[in-house]
């Protein structure tokens, strides 16, 4: 059976689906103000990096565990709010590539079993 990153498409979709979705990111005055002097690039590329290693992918990723990457944001209020817009846009953008609901539902899962790490919890 294929991998969840090659059936969201590869590389190209999860290049595509970072970009679209760090734009809804940037744009959501619920979520923005944590990218504030984020250099965005270099933010892309980690987490294209992390996403397809989470999706089946070539493992890549050499960046922090979740805990330690959004520790700084959590003492800036980071919360579940928080990680169900990044839920959202993750699977809207998806949606909008032609992803299955099964695969955009299996995305979602994968984002949940990491939030209470990425909350501190």
């Amino acid at each position: 059976m294929a991998s969840l990153y090659e059936r969201l498409g590869g590389e190209p979709a999860v290049n595509v689906a970072v970009e679209r979705f760090y734009r809804r990111m940037l744009s959501d005055e619920r979520v923005a103000d944590y990218f504030d002097g984020v250099d965005m690039d270099r933010q892309m590329a980690k987490q294209k990096a992390f996403l397809t290693m989470v999706f089946g992918g070539p493992a890549n990723y050499s960046g922090k565990d979740m805990r330690a990457a959004h520790a700084n944001l959590v003492t800036r209020g980071l919360n579940d709010g928080h990680v169900d817009a990044v839920i959202e846009h993750l699977g809207g953008v998806l949606k909008e590539l032609g992803a299955a609901d099964a695969d955009i539902a299996e995305v979602a899962a994968i984002a949940n079993s990491v939030r209470d790490h990425v909350l501190n919890r």
